[in-house]
């Protein structure tokens, strides 16, 4: 019989480094599998085959996480602004987890499965309400029998701390990030205070995935180790950025940048980026590192090997990565064998190869959360006047900028 693999929490207690995958959502809307909009995850159950590869992409970089791509597979997002598909959330959310498990089962890794925030709450819809489809998903995720649960990317923590009370009902293991920055939510809650109602919901593991770039995200976890120590509680943390460099971005993350979702290619962070990245994440105490949106296989290698020491352990994919450009001594060119050091790739600053390309842009502040009206979401497609609507205040968002 195959020996029974310590689990998330077990692993984090006795001081090993967990690392995550990457995002799923953008590299497979990159491959051709997800539509740009809805970002709905229907190709676990037509494309297994693409879900497969990527996991096991990621298992091969280092990850130790096989997150099931569940994300917005809630059935008010699937039928959401016109969305007509035939698969139902169940069907994706267990083709997903089927998935996760099946290449966990591969490697020395564990299969998650999370729920993240819903149209219903955007909509002012009862805690019930909500709660209703955090459980319909959960009911999967049970059957399937993964090994621990996350609820991701909220931009409210009443809605985040709603998803881990359902959660918590398992009896497994629950981990709680938020797509927020060092300024807290949406509602103006700062980030350790929020980490502090998701710990008191039942949280193991809380942190921040997505919206923000790497050291962004890290400060903001601090701050939520800090919130959770000064209340007197205990918790594991985490943490999952994006794979671009947002600076330019406020507290609405990069979903207000001119170049989401299409144009952010120049912003891409490279694997020495996450190398400082992940050193960063594990002198500030996070020790389940991971990535989100833009993350591929090649930047979680570069955590599994900034962290090779401590986690006694090299990725299988880094048999075709010398460390620090190594492999570079190979190149039959001199002057690229010359940057097969450390050194070299640690100080460069890359450029964008861009001759009129500015270095920053300018935000599209629209300044609007949930309870607003221009959040409300419905089944209907959207409708021309709300595209003119949305179009006029573009216009005012970007003179106001």
């Amino acid at each position: 019989m195959a020996p029974i693999k310590k689990g998330v929490l077990e692993r984090l207690n006795a001081g090993e480094v967990v690392i995550g995958d990457g995002g799923f959502v953008f590299a497979l809307e990159k491959r051709g599998y997800v539509k740009a909009g809805p970002w709905t995850p229907e190709v676990t159950v037509t494309h297994p085959e693409a879900v497969r590869q990527l996991h096991r992409e990621f298992l091969r970089a280092g990850a130790n996480v096989m997150q099931a791509y569940t994300f917005y597979a809630s059935d008010d997002k699937l039928e959401n602004r016109g969305q007509t598909l035939k698969i139902t959330g169940a069907q994706i959310n267990e083709a997903a987890c089927d998935l996760a498990k099946q290449v966990a089962g591969e490697g020395d890794a564990l299969a998650a499965a999370g729920v993240c925030q819903t149209p219903s709450y955007l909509s002012c819809k009862s805690e019930t309400d909500v709660k209703a489809v955090f459980k319909k998903q959960l009911d999967v995720f049970v059957k399937k029998n993964v090994d621990f649960l996350i609820a991701e990317y909220f931009e409210h923590v009443e809605e985040a701390v709603w998803a881990v009370e359902v959660l918590k009902t398992s009896g497994k293991p629950v981990a709680a990030s938020m797509c927020i920055g060092p300024e807290g939510d949406m509602h103006g809650v700062p980030a350790g205070e929020c980490a502090v109602r998701l710990v008191k919901a039942g949280a193991q593991i809380v942190g921040v995935n997505c919206h923000f770039d790497p050291m962004t995200c890290v400060k903001a976890v601090k701050l939520m180790k800090e919130g959770v120590e000064k209340a007197g509680l205990k918790a594991h943390y985490m943490v999952q950025p994006l794979a671009y460099h947002v600076p330019d971005s406020t507290y609405l993350g990069y979903t207000e940048l001119p170049e989401f979702p299409f144009a952010l290619e120049p912003r891409t962070v490279t694997r020495w980026d996450v190398h400082k990245y992940a050193r960063e994440a594990y002198k500030a105490g996070i020790r389940f590192i991971g990535g989100c949106c833009g993350f591929e296989p090649y930047h979680i290698r570069a955590v599994a090997e900034e962290l090779a020491a401590e986690r006694g352990i090299m990725p299988a994919g880094s048999e075709k990565h010398g460390m620090w450009g190594a492999g570079l001594e190979m190149h039959t060119k001199p002057w690229v064998r010359a940057r097969c050091r450390r050194e070299y790739w640690e100080n460069l600053l890359p450029a964008s190869g861009r001759p009129k390309c500015a270095s920053l842009s300018t935000p599209e502040s629209w300044g609007v959360t949930k309870g607003h009206a221009d959040l409300l979401q419905h089944k209907e497609a959207t409708t021309t006047q709300e595209m003119k609507h949305a179009l006029e205040m573009q216009k005012k968002a970007k003179s106001s900028g």
